[in-house]
């Protein structure tokens, strides 16, 4: 079947519509509504009454073959773009998440104590926190399971992955940033944290260890120099 053809006054060719004027209230009615709409929402306010259901099913299949589509889920309405059309309108967008207080905390005393057992990290923490929190951290990639301690029960240690540095530019752990560090990189509020789960670890410990070997080494040269005075009178 051939359409009819009609020039206008600027000699624009236009094919005469197939949409009476009803069609064209629901039509319209339907593509300015916020959310999908029922048949008596529509009929509510279209000027004259019609046969709903029957405007809709055509205007359904007016659009089958466009980029927008007329769709019914639930009993309700609406225009959708059509599911061929989908992958250009998709758009990859990189969203930034702060961690909660239990996650930063969690990954701090990981990263200065660790390998670490959930159970000595709820220890420090003083509060037991959720399977999520760790889930999340290794989601991350910044932690993982380290093999299981020798006692009883055997658990699961966790430390730091090769990732965690990288993300942090740190090249070694014993380059790890301070919770104002962590701060300014935006991943928490450096006030709400407490900062005592951080620098209680194991690399402060090997450090005050050092220093406690230079005090005794000392006191060992200061005893071992008056003994020598004393035998000397």
């Amino acid at each position: 079947m051939i359409k009819k053809k009609i020039k206008t006054k600027n000699n624009v060719i236009k094919f005469p519509s197939k949409l009476s004027s009803i069609e064209k209230e629901i039509e319209g009615i339907v593509f300015a509504a916020a959310e999908p709409l029922d048949i008596e929402t529509i009929s509510n306010k279209v000027s004259k009454k019609t046969n709903i259901e029957k405007s809709l099913e055509k205007l359904q299949n007016e659009y089958s073959q466009r980029g927008i589509n007329l769709v019914c889920i639930k009993n309700k309405w609406s225009f959708r773009t059509s599911p061929n059309l989908s992958s250009l309108m998709s758009q990859e967008k990189t969203v930034e998440k702060k961690l909660s207080k239990a996650a930063i905390e969690t990954l701090a005393i990981i990263v200065y104590h660790q390998p670490v057992t959930r159970a000595e990290i709820e220890e420090i923490r003083g509060v037991a926190f959720g399977t999520n929190t760790l889930e999340i951290l290794m989601e991350l990639n910044w932690v993982k399971p380290q093999g299981r301690k020798n006692v009883p029960g055997k658990p699961i240690q966790y430390g730091t992955t090769d990732e965690f540095l990288s993300h942090f530019n740190l090249q070694k752990l014993s380059d790890l940033p301070t919770v104002d560090e962590l701060g300014s990189a935006g991943l928490i509020d450096s006030s709400s944290i407490d900062a005592s789960v951080f620098g209680t670890g194991k690399f402060y410990k090997e450090k005050q260890e050092e220093k406690k070997e230079n005090i005794y080494s000392n006191i060992d040269e200061m005893l071992g120099s008056t003994l020598k005075e004393t035998d000397s009178d």
